[in-house]
């Protein structure tokens, strides 16, 4: 999904987005940014690097990051529903990961989750295993993979709109 399509067609719906970022640094709001326009439809984006500012920011819950961690499908659907709550968005997507150097066994390089929570309808979450590509490969995958999550819940809000 290329950002000009996704704000060409959320200007259309008239649709907003937020965006809720940790190991992505912000770069799927930059990535909608750059597109002119891009104000009628990017509300606001989080960037929530630690523990705290997922809490602080976005409500995610201590006893979620404490049982799952901060990389997991839990925080990712927390993240997003945060997003959701703390703006005027209709649609707010998430991103936490492992981007490496580094990881474990269980959490390697490249491990990254998704949240995607629209409004009116249950949060969607999703894991993608990377895999090793190098740091700045994996938060471009990461960016890439989270405005095709945004692309997909714009078609669901406007399937649900004309039925």
């Amino acid at each position: 999904m290329s950002p000009a399509n996704l704000v060409r067609r959320a200007t259309a719906a008239g649709v907003m987005i937020a965006t809720a970022e940790s190991c992505t640094g912000g770069m799927v709001a930059v990535a909608i940014t750059d597109i002119a326009g891009s104000s009628a439809v990017l509300e606001r984006g989080f960037v929530t690097y630690s523990n705290a500012a997922k809490q602080d920011m976005l409500g995610v819950r201590g006893a979620t990051l404490d049982t799952f961690g901060a990389v997991s499908q839990e925080v990712a659907q927390e993240m997003a529903e945060g997003a959701l709550a703390r703006s005027r968005a209709q649609l707010a997507v998430s991103v936490t990961g492992i981007a490496g150097p580094g990881g474990s066994e269980f959490k390697p390089e490249g491990f990254v989750c998704f949240g995607l929570a629209i409004k009116g309808l249950p949060t969607r979450t999703e894991m993608v295993e990377f895999g090793p590509l190098g740091r700045n490969n994996v938060r471009h995958a990461a960016r890439d993979h989270a405005l095709a999550l945004l692309d997909q819940g714009l078609s669901q809000i406007t399937r649900v709109r004309t039925h």
